[in-house]
């Protein structure tokens, strides 16, 4: 979804109503809920808190330690460069993506 909005030039606020728009079944039951919960104790509701609690009930902590160890532990192999290449793609959204911010990224140091 992320990929689409960045072609779209979405706003958080436009992100935030089309990815509600998309839920259905259990999860829409689930951010009903949730949304309320929120809302009562005074949260703002925005496109950042919608992804860090739909992250956090759908992509918890286990998964995403087992996606790192996997991604730190990849080595070529047997691989094509192909595959290995589009592997550690895979890997890396869920070992960089929620941890770096720009200014994180610009401050690395490539050794």
């Amino acid at each position: 979804m992320e990929k689409i909005f960045s072609v779209l030039g979405s706003s958080d606020e436009r992100k935030l109503a089309y990815a509600v728009y998309m839920l259905g079944g259990e999860v829409e039951y689930w951010w009903r809920g949730t949304r309320q919960m929120l809302e009562s104790k005074g949260v703002l509701i925005d496109w950042d808190c919608f992804r860090r609690v739909f992250l956090e009930k759908y992509f918890p902590d286990s998964v995403r330690y087992a996606k790192e160890a996997e991604f730190m532990r990849l080595h070529q192999g047997s691989l094509s460069v192909s595959e290995y290449a589009m592997r550690f793609e895979y890997l890396a959204r869920f070992y960089l993506r929620p941890y770096l911010r720009l200014g994180d990224v610009e401050s690395l140091q490539m050794d």
